[in-house]
C-alpha cells in the first residue's frame, strides 16, 4: 500500500489527486509509532508473563511454604544501594524493544552513561540525575536511551534496580514502601559520593509515583530538587481492566498480590494510593513535572497521571506538544519529544521547543 501511494503521488496530474496520497503517507508515518508500540506491548507482555509465571509458582506454594514470598521480598529490600549499582555497561538503545532484547541476556546491565562514581557535578548541572524505572522493567530497559543523552548534556547520571530479586530481569514488583526505602538508600549513596546536596529524579510509570512516598514519608523532600515523572499512576490505574477482572476470579487477587505487591498497590482503589494522596499530593520545596500520553494503555485513564495543580507543578500530555504523536506507555522514555521535555524540566533556563 505505501508503494502504491507514493507512485500515485508522483504521477498524479491534478492537485486534488496528489494531496490525498500525501496526507495518507503522512498518516502512515504517524501511525508507525502506534504499530511499534503494539509490538513492544506484546513483547513486554510476554516477558511479564514469564516473570509472573516464575513468581506465580512460588505464590501457588505459599500455603505450604508461607515464608517463601516474604524471604524473596526481604532479600530484595535488604540489598544495599551500592549492591544495586553493580553490572556491566550496556550499549545505547533507540527503543524499549531493543533495550528489552538486550536485557534478556544481560539483566544486570547498566545504561550507558550511568553510575560513573567518579563523576563530579558541574556548576551548570549541580544536581545529579537519578533514573527510576517502572514495574516489570529495570534500569537498562527503561533508560538505555535517555541515560547517554543526559550524560552527553553534562549531567552526572545514576540508575538503580529496585523492588525485585538482585540480578533478576523483572524489577519493580515488590512492596512500594520497601522500594522507596531502596531509593532513599541509593540517593544517599549518590549524594555522599558526588558531594551534591540534592539530586533530581526522573521516573517512568511506578518510578514516577513511588518517589512521592520517599519525598513524603522518608525525608526525601530535603534531598530532591525536581521530580520528573513520565506516565506515572499518581491516582492509580485499572491496568486496562485487569485489576477489575481479578476481583471476579477466585484467588486471582491473592495470587497477583503475592507475585507483585506493587501491582495491587497501584490500583486506583488501593489503600496505598489513598494514603499517598491524603493530605496533599506534593511536598514543599520540590518542583514536579508530569508528562502523560492519551494513548496510554497501562495508566487508565491517562489523566490519572496528573497531580493536583499547583505553583510548582507542570504537567501536560505528549499530544499537547505534538498532536500526532502516538507514543504509548512503555515507549515514552525513548520518545524524542519526551526527552526534550525532560531536558527542559531539568534545565528550564535553556529550554528548547520539543521536536515532533
Amino acid at each position: 500500500m505505501p508503494l502504491r501511494i507514493r507512485a500515485t503521488h508522483k504521477t498524479a496530474e491534478t492537485s486534488e489527486t496528489s494531496e490525498i496520497p500525501a496526507v495518507r503517507t503522512r498518516l502512515d508515518r504517524r501511525t508507525r509509532p502506534l504499530l511499534r508500540g503494539r509490538l513492544v506491548a506484546a513483547a513486554t507482555g510476554f516477558a511479564v508473563a514469564l516473570g509472573l509465571g516464575a513468581v506465580g509458582t512460588t505464590a501457588s506454594q505459599a500455603a505450604d511454604a508461607p515464608s517463601t514470598a516474604a524471604s524473596t521480598a526481604a532479600s530484595a529490600t535488604g540489598a544495599s544501594a551500592q549492591d544495586l549499582t553493580d553490572g556491566p555497561e550496556g550499549p545505547p538503545q533507540k527503543s524499549f524493544l531493543d533495550a528489552t532484547a538486550y536485557a534478556l541476556l544481560h539483566p544486570t546491565a547498566v545504561p550507558a552513561g550511568a553510575n560513573d562514581w567518579d563523576c563530579e557535578p558541574s556548576a551548570e548541572h549541580p544536581n545529579p540525575v537519578v533514573l527510576v524505572h517502572g514495574t516489570f522493567e529495570n534500569r537498562y530497559m527503561n533508560w538505555a536511551g535517555l541515560s547517554p543523552r543526559l550524560k552527553d548534556a553534562g549531567y552526572c547520571v545514576y540508575a538503580l534496580n529496585y523492588g525485585g530479586t538482585q540480578g533478576g530481569l523483572l524489577q519493580g514488583t515488590g512492596d512500594i514502601a520497601d522500594s522507596a526505602a531502596q531509593l532513599s538508600a541509593f540517593v544517599d549513596t549518590v549524594r555522599d559520593r558526588s558531594g551534591a546536596a540534592e539530586v533530581d529524579l526522573v521516573g517512568h510509570s511506578q518510578g514516577g509515583m513511588m518517589p512521592r512516598h520517599y519525598l513524603k514519608n522518608l525525608g526525601g523532600a530535603d534531598k530532591v530538587g525536581k521530580l520528573i515523572a513520565l506516565t506515572p499512576p499518581n491516582h492509580g490505574t485499572s491496568l486496562s481492566g485487569l485489576a477489575t477482572l481479578a476481583t471476579f476470579i477466585p484467588g486471582a487477587e491473592k495470587l497477583t498480590g503475592l507475585a507483585c505487591p506493587a501491582c495491587q498497590q497501584q490500583r486506583y482503589d488501593s489503600d496505598f494510593v489513598a494514603s499517598l494522596n491524603e493530605g496533599g499530593e506534593v511536598v514543599p520545596g520540590v518542583d514536579y513535572t508530569v508528562l502523560a500520553t492519551w494513548t496510554d494503555w497501562v495508566v487508565t485513564p491517562y489523566t490519572s497521571s496528573y497531580l493536583t495543580p499547583g505553583d510548582r507543578v507542570s504537567q501536560s500530555k505528549l499530544q499537547d506538544h505534538c498532536p500526532f504523536n502516538l507514543t504509548s506507555h512503555v515507549g515514552i522514555s525513548y520518545d524524542r519529544t519526551a526527552t526534550r521535555i525532560v531536558l527542559n524540566a531539568l534545565d528550564p533556563e535553556n529550554a528548547q521547543k520539543p521536536r515532533c
